[in-house]
């Protein structure tokens, strides 16, 4: 979580950190996934991130005077659920599983294509990514073996 990037861009930063601590708290180990059929015969994989689905800063809401993200119920990965059957996120606004928010964004796995982690936005283009996420990230770990996970650092300042 990066306040000062936040802050630079206009964004609120007391949303980006809602949203990554309900990350860490859904899926601390970055390792689930939602497994949806294709209706082409193939099946894809659904990152377990809580609050990509709706992710712009626009959906948050206040609690306790603070603005937090907004972020998705269990019911969004559950492929057999029907359209507006019951509340896939804490705001309403999603109406069915798998739906995405303007702004918002879910890593996708292929699993036929053998093609690696891609993120589909909510306006439904694929985007590969280009370059390594940054160290540290739930991005970058997904897609990183454990064993060649780098470890994130408090780096002091000094006077």
């Amino acid at each position: 979580m990066f306040a000062g990037t936040d802050i630079q861009f206009g964004s609120q930063w007391t949303v980006t950190a809602s949203h990554e601590l309900l990350e860490m708290l859904g899926d601390p180990d970055i390792n689930l996934a939602a497994y949806v059929d294709q209706p082409n015969g193939g099946m894809r994989l659904y990152a377990y991130e809580a609050c990509d689905a709706c992710e712009a800063d626009q959906f948050a809401y206040k609690t306790d005077g603070v603005l937090v993200t907004d972020f998705v119920y269990p019911a969004w990965f559950e492929s057999f659920r029907k359209a507006g059957s019951t509340q896939f996120d804490r705001q309403g606004r999603i109406t069915e599983p798998y739906q995405l928010l303007s702004g918002g964004y879910i890593g996708i796995f292929d699993c036929p294509s053998g093609n690696g982690w891609t993120q589909i936005t909510g306006d439904r283009k694929a985007h590969r990514y280009s370059m390594r996420p940054p160290v540290g990230s739930r991005r970058e770990r997904r897609r990183t073996p454990r064993e060649e996970w780098l470890r994130s650092e408090i780096k002091k300042k000094t006077r």
